[in-house]
């Protein structure tokens, strides 16, 4: 088993000081924590893998292609390989689980 506590990953990530933290990594999957402050801009581009992101707190809306939504805490967004999408108006400090499978390069 492995068991990980969301402050803990949080001082990990900040004290790194990147918006992204890989956390978990195997065979068929790969999570870390994604972090955007309020009013910041997401860098992201399209990714080879297909991700899930759970929104663990913060407020903003993301668009993934055509199609754009309002998410914050507890809002769960799947996202397919290839796709280009982007959180935008972040009104509240963003953090974010994501899942990348197959793992992320």
């Amino acid at each position: 088993m492995k068991a990980f506590r969301l402050d803990e990953l949080e001082a990990e990530r900040a004290a790194n000081e990147g918006a992204y933290l890989q956390f978990l990594r195997e065979r068929n999957m790969s999570v870390g924590l994604y972090a955007l402050n309020a009013g910041e801009h997401d860098p992201q581009k399209p990714h080879n893998q297909d991700e899930v992101y759970f929104v663990v707190s913060g407020r903003a809306s993301i668009t993934v292609g055509l199609e754009t939504t309002e998410v914050a805490r507890g809002s769960v967004v799947y996202v397919r390989a290839g796709v280009a999408h982007k959180f935008h108006r972040i009104s509240e400090d963003l953090r974010v689980l994501v899942v990348f499978s197959p793992p992320e390069a």
